[in-house]
């Protein structure tokens, strides 16, 4: 979710929680709720951005976006791009798979990615930003949360408070305020609903997870 946040500060935060690992990441973001105010600027320079990476084999040391893991995975991203733009997305840049030996998919830009495409709903796993614009917080909040998944969110907001307010409300295991990186080794890892159960990593919730709970009822 993007509100007010400074423009460049939430273009690096995105990039980052997009395309680390070419977007084949289990904490990459999936859907990028924009508000309205500064839905064309954030576009317009997230495109820019996307569209300059370099694609190519990771064994080269200037590429920016590597190949996917599998053929099937290739497929997949193209199916969920050409579902998106059936029901009324546009592509900015990318969108379609690159010719020549290999799983690449090209860095990916679609506007106005409408709620009932699939890739809004599942997760892509590849350099696909889905963008879709929102006026309110609780219309945000409600569509962040209109998923089966909950694994990580990120929030870009200037107010804290805001921030805070909408991270209590989002429906996920693990939430970055301002910041496109989450994961950290002293913290907790996991998920909501269909994003798993438990917890690993930190120290108290990582240990807890393989031990084993003794109740004693004593009366003296």
């Amino acid at each position: 979710m993007f509100d007010d946040a400074d423009l460049e500060a939430a273009l690096d935060g995105a990039m980052v929680a997009k395309m680390r690992n070419a977007g084949e990441a289990c904490t990459a973001a999936n859907r990028l709720y924009v508000q309205s105010g500064i839905y064309e600027a954030f576009s317009d320079g997230l495109e820019k951005r996307m569209s300059s990476l370099k694609v190519g084999p990771g064994t080269d040391p200037d590429t920016e976006c590597g190949p996917m893991i599998t053929k099937k995975a290739v497929e997949k991203i193209d199916r969920l791009v050409i579902d998106a733009v059936a029901r009324g997305a546009r592509v900015m840049c990318g969108g379609s798979v690159l010719s020549g030996t290999g799983f690449f998919y090209p860095p990916t830009v679609l506007r106005n990615v409408p709620g009932d495409a699939k890739m809004a709903h599942e997760e892509i796993f590849g350099p696909v930003a889905p963008i879709s614009s929102f006026d309110t917080e609780a219309e945000v909040i409600a569509r962040a949360n209109d998923t089966e998944y909950g694994l990580a969110a990120y929030i870009y907001t200037r107010d804290l408070a805001r921030g805070m307010r909408v991270a209590s409300r989002i429906e996920a295991g693990m939430i970055a305020v301002n910041r496109g990186l989450m994961s950290d080794p002293a913290a907790p890892f996991g998920g909501v609903k269909q994003s798993g159960l438990g917890r690993e990593g930190g120290q108290h919730h990582g240990i807890a997870e393989f031990m084993e709970a003794k109740y004693l009822a004593i009366s003296m």
